[in-house]
């Protein structure tokens, strides 16, 4: 009881110290590169494909969505692994593995997809903005200014927690779907006929599955593995292989939730479209937030389809740029041989942080003077289906060569791994291929 009266008002009691910072620990591990790079997987573009996909088919397109967990995590999964057994990044590692001409090719083409990722994001961005009467320059230029700001002034647990943060607004596409009323008979009929045998069907497949699987997300997980020091050294007083099964298990444990949690917004945004446009105006063409919400509002009201899915947007485009600017950053900064953590100021690590500003300037800017966002995300979405053989298969390639013997993958995982990474590719070049032809 002294004790109680003594203690100064909004301290902790000794006792509740180390609960406490177990209690931090663990959501440290649940809130780790894995979640924020699965929150910035579902960007503008694939809210907006599996909205399409709710109102051209209803429901039939959820069971695909859960069939993606498992690609999600495993790919992920190899890319933290790698991070944390090599403590190189993605392009350092081609670099070594192939020469300075693959890496050179693999890092640049993906700034190019960075800039372009960065376009579909601010062209999200200025749709929320138009549903809140909000000038495009001014949706555009304060994200494009503000994301820089906390990049060149944070440190990378900074960006991580902001970046997570932010993505949870994502989370408001779950109520929006509740919202919607949808009907236990009709999803259920769609659980059980997944699968439409018509080509339009199949593009739509492929363009959900295509997009499944970012080229930067391989980039920024294993750069960010390494800049929050997971790594694989031991604990003094522990251990080697104790520390070793403890990253690995925090690395997959973060990568898990983000690929449940990334997939059930997407299903998220499905139903609250299938239950209500779908099932008042099939077909209804939906390129834009902006046709999304306009088409909720008879059924949700304007406010809060507006709200819902404008903050849901705004907090989906607005993480996925900030992971795609450094996922760019870092990449050419690998290759080139420049100091690329966002633990260091950018008084040291000068040309990596003026390649992250580069490279968002570069996206805001083409979005403010492009007349037609809805093509010009489209080629984009293109350009990263035809950059998933590459990455995908530098990946596996380094998965098998890079890493030391106990921590590669054997028998059936391999085997899964590979057959479902093989599928993704085949349906992300058929969506382009389609896009393109059309």
């Amino acid at each position: 009881m002294l004790d109680e009266i003594a203690r100064p008002a909004g301290t902790v009691a000794p006792a509740a110290r180390p609960a406490r910072r177990a209690w931090l620990a663990g959501l440290a591990v649940l809130c780790g590169p894995g979640l924020m790079v699965m929150l910035a997987d579902t960007d503008a573009g694939s809210v907006v494909t599996a909205a399409q996909s709710g109102a051209r088919y209803g429901y039939r397109l959820a069971l695909w969505q859960l069939a993606l967990i498992p690609v999600l995590y495993l790919v992920q999964e190899i890319t933290a692994r790698l991070g944390l057994g090599t403590g190189k990044g993605h392009a350092a590692l081609i670099r070594d593995r192939f020469g300075l001409g693959w890496a050179l090719l693999s890092a640049g083409t993906l700034f190019v997809a960075c800039v372009g990722a960065l376009v579909t994001e601010f062209a999200g961005l200025a749709g929320v903005g138009a549903l809140a009467g909000v000038p495009r320059p001014v949706a555009v230029g304060l994200p494009a200014v503000a994301l820089p700001v906390l990049v060149l002034t944070g440190r990378y647990r900074r960006v991580e927690v902001v970046g997570v943060a932010i993505g949870a607004l994502e989370l408001l596409f779950i109520p929006a779907a509740a919202l919607a009323h949808p009907s236990g008979g009709a999803a259920l009929h769609g659980l059980a006929h997944p699968i439409l045998p018509r080509n339009d069907f199949v593009m739509l497949l492929a363009a959900n599955a295509g997009a499944v699987i970012m080229p930067w997300m391989v980039f920024y997980q294993q750069g960010a593995v390494i800049d929050k020091r997971r790594t694989l050294q031991p604990v003094p007083g522990r251990p080697a292989a104790a520390a070793e099964r403890r990253a690995l298990r925090s690395a997959r444990l973060d990568t898990a939730l983000g690929a449940v949690l990334t997939q059930l917004v997407m299903i998220a945004v499905l139903v609250a479209t299938a239950a209500t446009i779908g099932a008042a105006n099939p077909g209804a063409s939906l390129a834009s937030v902006g046709d999304i919400a306009s088409g909720l509002t008879p059924f949700l009201g304007r406010t809060t389809a507006a709200l819902l899915f404008g903050i849901g947007m705004l907090g989906a485009a607005t993480v996925a740029a900030l992971v795609v600017c450094v996922a760019g950053a870092w990449g050419m900064a690998e290759v080139l041989g420049w100091r690329h953590s966002l633990n260091d100021t950018p008084r040291h690590a000068a040309g990596f942080y003026a390649l992250a500003v580069a490279g968002t300037a570069a996206g805001a800017g083409l979005v403010l003077v492009a007349p037609d966002l809805v093509h010009l995300s489209v080629d984009v979405e293109v350009m990263n289906a035809c950059l998933l053989p590459l990455v995908l298969g530098f990946l596996l390639v380094l998965e098998r060569h890079a890493l030391p013997p106990a921590m590669r993958m054997r028998g059936l995982r391999r085997a899964v791994t590979y057959l479902l990474t093989g599928a993704v590719i085949a349906l992300g070049l058929y969506a382009a291929g389609s896009t393109l032809a059309g």
